[in-house]
């Protein structure tokens, strides 16, 4: 019900009907009692369509003026002008037509040139504020539409620049692991296809199951553990209210894990990662910590991971989350934000 009701209201003839009808209710509800006969219903639907004539004559010829060449004064110049002249129409053919065949304005108020101008002017007033309504409904949804494409495009681009960074250091950890420990090499290569395969089925979609990106962050920490675990503390929790309830942008997260283990682990000294996901009442709190070392190796870094990431967040989550980053004596991360339900 509620889709057929938007679908009536964004359509622009359905919206054209309705001020026809709503206007016509309006202007005629508390006459039609007076009149008698079908020739003076006609003599009222006649009288009704002058009125709206003038209208839209304003609304397509003089409203222009204002909202494309932005020049108040002729257009109330031009107002005036055509109630001017539709006033003195509508008064003689009131007094030599209508009035004879119907009941309707029998006071002499009505039968002059200013009560004619007045329900002109008013009617005027009605339907252009009305019209304008729908007018600014419909260019804020095509507004919002276009933003709403244009962020998703800067998304997908994000998303795309992303993608080859993540393959690029995985492949980086793999070729550690396979010049400490060759043997083990066949059965990570298995591990990192999974990982790739989640990449590959997520990039076409706008939301994943937190359960699915949380898995996939565990396995790629467990890939990390392999190449660095003997010389470096890893520890990650997980903790989700309702599981299989939320949903999140795929890969949202991982930047800020492959960041701590790039550079938190990049020195021969004792070392440590940690992770920590919870999710209460739908608010998602992502801590990542890692040692600093002090004796760095050099680390090639494109510096694309984090940039991306934080400007995904801004074009997904606007001004809804938070993301403080902090460096003293060690790196952290923290990053909150309300999650979506499935």
């Amino acid at each position: 019900m509620t889709r057929y009701l938007k679908n009536f209201i964004e359509n622009k003839w359905w919206q054209e009907l309705l001020i026809l009808v709503f206007s016509f209710i309006l202007f005629t509800l508390n006459d039609w009692i007076l009149i008698k006969s079908w020739k003076g219903i006609w003599s009222g639907c006649a009288y009704f369509l002058m009125l709206y004539g003038h209208a839209q004559l304003n609304r397509f010829f003089l409203l222009p003026i204002l909202l494309k060449k932005h020049k108040p004064l002729l257009y109330l110049l031009a107002t005036f002008g055509l109630l001017f002249v539709f006033s003195i129409v509508m008064y003689k053919v009131a007094n030599l037509w209508i009035y004879k065949n119907c009941f309707l304005y029998k006071s002499s108020e009505q039968q002059s040139y200013v009560f004619q101008a007045a329900t002109l002017l008013a009617t005027l007033i009605c339907i252009l504020s009305t019209i304008l309504i729908f007018k600014f409904y419909r260019d804020r949804k095509n507004l919002d539409r276009e933003k709403l494409l244009y962020n998703q495009a800067q998304i997908n681009s994000l998303k795309d620049q992303l993608n080859p960074h993540f393959l690029f250091n995985t492949f980086n950890t793999l070729y550690g692991i396979s010049l400490q420990y060759p043997e083990r090499t066949p059965e990570l290569i298995m591990h990192v296809s999974q990982l790739m395969r989640y990449q590959l089925e997520s990039h076409e979609r706008q939301c994943v199951p937190l359960e699915d990106e949380i898995s996939f962050i565990g396995s790629y920490i467990q890939l990390e553990k392999e190449r660095v675990g003997y010389r470096c503390n890893i520890t990650f929790n997980s903790d989700v209210d309702d599981e299989n309830a939320y949903k999140i942008p795929p890969m949202l997260l991982i930047s800020f894990i492959e960041n701590a283990f790039k550079h938190g682990t990049c020195s021969i000294e004792k070392c440590f990662v940690e992770v920590t996901i919870s999710v209460k009442e739908g608010k998602l709190d992502l801590l990542v910590r890692n040692s600093i070392p002090e004796k760095k190796n050099d680390v090639v870094s494109t510096k694309i991971g984090i940039k991306n990431t934080t400007e995904r967040l801004k074009l997904q989550y606007g001004s809804n989350y938070t993301l403080d980053i902090k460096e003293d004596r060690v790196f952290s991360v923290n990053l909150q934000l309300q999650l979506k339900r499935i």
